[in-house]
Protein backbone atom coordinates (compact mmCIF):
# COMPACT_ATOMS: atom_id res chain seq x y z
CA UNK A 1 0.00 0.00 0.00
CA UNK A 2 1.54 3.29 -1.10
CA UNK A 3 0.49 6.27 1.00
CA UNK A 4 1.42 9.57 -0.61
CA UNK A 5 4.26 11.36 1.14
CA UNK A 6 2.18 14.51 1.51
CA UNK A 7 -0.53 12.61 3.45
CA UNK A 8 2.01 11.05 5.78
CA UNK A 9 3.71 14.40 6.31
CA UNK A 10 0.42 16.17 7.08
CA UNK A 11 -0.62 13.37 9.47
CA UNK A 12 2.75 13.55 11.24
CA UNK A 13 2.51 17.35 11.61
CA UNK A 14 -1.04 17.02 12.91
CA UNK A 15 0.03 14.38 15.45
CA UNK A 16 2.97 16.50 16.59
CA UNK A 17 0.70 19.55 16.88
CA UNK A 18 -1.78 17.70 19.08
CA UNK A 19 1.08 16.29 21.13
CA UNK A 20 2.65 19.72 21.63
CA UNK A 21 -0.71 21.17 22.65
CA UNK A 22 -1.36 18.40 25.16
CA UNK A 23 2.21 18.61 26.50
CA UNK A 24 1.82 22.35 27.03
CA UNK A 25 -0.89 21.52 29.57
CA UNK A 26 1.34 19.01 31.39
CA UNK A 27 4.29 19.96 33.57
CA UNK A 28 6.70 17.60 31.77
CA UNK A 29 8.43 19.29 28.81
CA UNK A 30 8.17 17.69 25.39
CA UNK A 31 11.44 16.14 24.29
CA UNK A 32 11.74 14.50 20.87
CA UNK A 33 14.50 12.22 19.67
CA UNK A 34 15.18 9.89 16.79
CA UNK A 35 17.09 6.76 15.98
CA UNK A 36 17.76 4.53 13.00
CA UNK A 37 16.61 0.98 13.64
CA UNK A 38 18.37 -0.16 10.45
CA UNK A 39 21.64 1.45 11.54
CA UNK A 40 21.39 -0.31 14.90
CA UNK A 41 20.43 -3.65 13.34
CA UNK A 42 23.37 -3.68 10.92
CA UNK A 43 25.83 -3.14 13.75
CA UNK A 44 24.51 -5.88 16.02
CA UNK A 45 26.47 -9.16 16.04
CA UNK A 46 23.18 -11.02 15.52
CA UNK A 47 22.75 -9.39 12.10
CA UNK A 48 25.68 -11.34 10.63
CA UNK A 49 24.26 -14.61 11.96
CA UNK A 50 20.81 -13.78 10.58
CA UNK A 51 22.29 -12.84 7.21
CA UNK A 52 24.23 -16.11 7.14
CA UNK A 53 21.13 -18.16 8.00
CA UNK A 54 19.07 -16.37 5.35
CA UNK A 55 21.75 -16.96 2.70
CA UNK A 56 21.91 -20.67 3.60
CA UNK A 57 18.12 -20.95 3.48
CA UNK A 58 18.01 -19.11 0.15
CA UNK A 59 20.72 -21.41 -1.25
CA UNK A 60 18.68 -24.44 -0.18
CA UNK A 61 15.55 -23.11 -1.91
CA UNK A 62 17.55 -22.15 -5.00
CA UNK A 63 19.02 -25.66 -5.21
CA UNK A 64 15.55 -27.20 -5.00
CA UNK A 65 14.31 -24.87 -7.74
CA UNK A 66 17.31 -25.69 -9.95
CA UNK A 67 16.64 -29.42 -9.46
CA UNK A 68 13.01 -28.97 -10.46
CA UNK A 69 14.00 -26.91 -13.52
CA UNK A 70 16.53 -29.56 -14.54
CA UNK A 71 13.85 -32.23 -14.23
CA UNK A 72 11.58 -30.14 -16.50
CA UNK A 73 14.38 -29.63 -19.04
CA UNK A 74 15.22 -33.35 -19.06
CA UNK A 75 11.59 -34.36 -19.50
CA UNK A 76 11.09 -31.77 -22.23
CA UNK A 77 14.21 -32.95 -24.06
CA UNK A 78 12.97 -36.56 -23.84
CA UNK A 79 9.56 -35.47 -25.10
CA UNK A 80 11.07 -33.62 -28.07
CA UNK A 81 13.27 -36.58 -28.90
CA UNK A 82 10.40 -39.07 -29.00
CA UNK A 83 7.57 -36.77 -30.07
CA UNK A 84 7.58 -37.87 -33.70
CA UNK A 85 7.06 -41.53 -32.72
CA UNK A 86 4.38 -40.91 -30.04
CA UNK A 87 0.72 -41.72 -30.55
CA UNK A 88 -1.61 -38.75 -29.99
CA UNK A 89 -2.91 -39.93 -26.56
CA UNK A 90 0.68 -40.50 -25.31
CA UNK A 91 1.75 -37.12 -26.71
CA UNK A 92 -1.18 -35.41 -24.96
CA UNK A 93 -0.28 -37.15 -21.67
CA UNK A 94 3.36 -36.05 -21.94
CA UNK A 95 2.34 -32.46 -22.73
CA UNK A 96 -0.01 -32.44 -19.73
CA UNK A 97 2.79 -33.85 -17.55
CA UNK A 98 5.14 -31.07 -18.71
CA UNK A 99 2.50 -28.39 -18.11
CA UNK A 100 1.77 -29.76 -14.63
CA UNK A 101 5.47 -29.84 -13.78
CA UNK A 102 5.87 -26.26 -14.99
CA UNK A 103 2.88 -25.18 -12.88
CA UNK A 104 4.39 -26.90 -9.80
CA UNK A 105 7.67 -25.10 -10.42
CA UNK A 106 5.89 -21.73 -10.57
CA UNK A 107 3.99 -22.57 -7.39
CA UNK A 108 7.25 -23.60 -5.72
CA UNK A 109 8.81 -20.26 -6.71
CA UNK A 110 5.93 -18.32 -5.17
CA UNK A 111 5.99 -20.45 -2.02
CA UNK A 112 9.77 -20.07 -1.78
CA UNK A 113 9.51 -16.27 -1.88
CA UNK A 114 6.84 -16.33 0.82
CA UNK A 115 8.90 -18.79 2.84
CA UNK A 116 11.96 -16.52 2.62
CA UNK A 117 9.94 -13.57 3.89
CA UNK A 118 8.57 -15.63 6.77
CA UNK A 119 12.05 -16.91 7.64
CA UNK A 120 13.44 -13.37 7.61
CA UNK A 121 10.60 -12.15 9.81
CA UNK A 122 11.06 -15.10 12.18
CA UNK A 123 14.78 -14.36 12.56
CA UNK A 124 14.45 -10.57 12.82
CA UNK A 125 11.45 -10.34 15.15
CA UNK A 126 13.37 -11.09 18.39
CA UNK A 127 16.13 -8.66 17.40
CA UNK A 128 13.61 -5.90 16.62
CA UNK A 129 11.97 -6.53 20.00
CA UNK A 130 15.36 -6.25 21.70
CA UNK A 131 16.10 -3.00 19.85
CA UNK A 132 12.66 -1.61 20.76
CA UNK A 133 13.15 -2.50 24.42
CA UNK A 134 16.51 -0.71 24.49
CA UNK A 135 15.17 2.32 22.66
CA UNK A 136 12.54 2.62 25.39
CA UNK A 137 15.19 2.27 28.11
CA UNK A 138 17.38 4.98 26.55
CA UNK A 139 14.36 7.25 26.06
CA UNK A 140 13.28 6.82 29.68
CA UNK A 141 16.80 7.31 31.04
CA UNK A 142 17.30 10.49 29.01
CA UNK A 143 13.85 12.04 29.47
CA UNK A 144 12.63 11.70 25.88
CA UNK A 145 8.88 11.84 25.38
CA UNK A 146 8.85 10.49 21.82
CA UNK A 147 11.41 8.68 19.67
CA UNK A 148 10.99 8.63 15.88
CA UNK A 149 12.65 6.30 13.41
CA UNK A 150 14.93 8.37 11.18
CA UNK A 151 13.47 6.67 8.08
CA UNK A 152 10.59 9.14 8.29
CA UNK A 153 12.62 12.05 9.65
CA UNK A 154 13.67 14.70 7.18
CA UNK A 155 15.93 16.59 9.56
CA UNK A 156 16.90 16.55 13.19
CA UNK A 157 19.68 17.84 15.42
CA UNK A 158 22.47 15.30 15.82
CA UNK A 159 22.22 15.70 19.59
CA UNK A 160 18.77 14.07 19.48
CA UNK A 161 20.02 11.06 17.52
CA UNK A 162 19.88 8.22 20.05
CA UNK A 163 21.20 5.44 17.79
CA UNK A 164 24.65 5.29 19.36
CA UNK A 165 23.20 5.41 22.89
CA UNK A 166 20.94 2.47 22.04
CA UNK A 167 23.91 0.55 20.62
CA UNK A 168 25.89 1.20 23.79
CA UNK A 169 22.91 0.04 25.87
CA UNK A 170 22.99 -3.17 23.78
CA UNK A 171 26.71 -3.56 24.53
CA UNK A 172 27.85 -2.70 21.01
CA UNK A 173 30.48 -0.10 20.24
CA UNK A 174 29.12 2.10 17.44
CA UNK A 175 31.11 2.10 14.22
CA UNK A 176 32.61 5.35 13.01
CA UNK A 177 30.15 7.21 10.81
CA UNK A 178 30.86 9.04 7.61
CA UNK A 179 27.27 10.27 7.34
CA UNK A 180 24.56 10.34 9.96
CA UNK A 181 21.77 7.78 9.62
CA UNK A 182 19.06 10.44 9.47
CA UNK A 183 20.76 12.40 6.70
CA UNK A 184 22.33 9.60 4.67
CA UNK A 185 20.84 9.58 1.18
CA UNK A 186 18.63 6.54 0.59
CA UNK A 187 18.05 7.23 -3.07
CA UNK A 188 19.37 9.68 -5.62
CA UNK A 189 17.77 13.06 -5.10
CA UNK A 190 15.84 14.62 -7.93
CA UNK A 191 17.23 17.99 -8.85
CA UNK A 192 14.81 20.84 -9.15
CA UNK A 193 14.91 22.86 -12.34
CA UNK A 194 16.76 26.15 -12.01
CA UNK A 195 14.53 29.20 -11.63
CA UNK A 196 15.35 32.68 -12.85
Amino acid sequence: MNIPFKSVFVAALFAIGITVASQAQNSKPLKLGYTSVDYILVQLPQSKQIESELKAYEAQLTKQLQDKNKELQDKYAAYQKGEALMAEPVKADKQKELQDLQARIQEFQQNAESSMQKKQQQLLQPVYELIQKNIKLVADENGYTYIFNSDVLLHGPEGDNLSDLVLKKLGVTPAAKTTTPATAPLAPKATAPATK
